[in-house]
């Protein structure tokens, strides 16, 4: 599945990581999952600044600090269930088989990814480019500038 390109915001340090799970979904769900799930560690530790422990506890702690919006909370809360899966056998109780990532599940992970691209990268960058034009404007009218 082609997804869009990531926005020339987000540091390279998360896009790569990002891709790269994006180069193996077809192959790989589960993969692509892990992968994914690096990613996000990565993400939370940098740009919410968690403590490091294990990845569940780390959503956790983002979650109960409210600092992301309500949509992304939730995803980020299946994402520890999907993670699951891919890192971790899970027997289904009703067939006894190991239950596997499938593609809509490692999509979900990325799309997860994607929502905080735009929340910690994306939209700040907006921000700040609208927030340029307007000093300029008000600069050039000899107006005070926004703080």
């Amino acid at each position: 599945m082609a997804r869009d390109p990531v926005d020339a915001a987000v540091p390279a340090q998360f896009s790569g990581l990002y891709v790269e799970a994006c180069n193996v979904l077809d192959a790989s769900p589960r993969a692509s999952a892990a992968v994914s799930r690096h990613c996000l560690q990565h993400l939370l530790h940098e740009c919410a600044k968690v403590k490091p422990g294990n990845l569940n506890g780390e959503i956790q702690e983002v979650l109960d600090s409210g600092s992301v919006p309500s949509h992304v909370a939730d995803s980020l809360d299946a994402v520890r269930t999907i993670g699951n899966f891919a890192a971790h056998p899970i027997k289904s109780t009703s067939s006894g088989q190991v239950v596997d990532v499938e593609p809509g599940e490692a999509e979900w992970n990325l799309d997860t990814i994607q929502s905080l691209f735009d929340f910690y990268f994306v939209q700040p960058a907006k921000t700040a480019a609208r927030r340029a034009a307007l000093n300029q404007k008000l600069a050039d009218a000899k107006k005070p500038l926004l703080k």
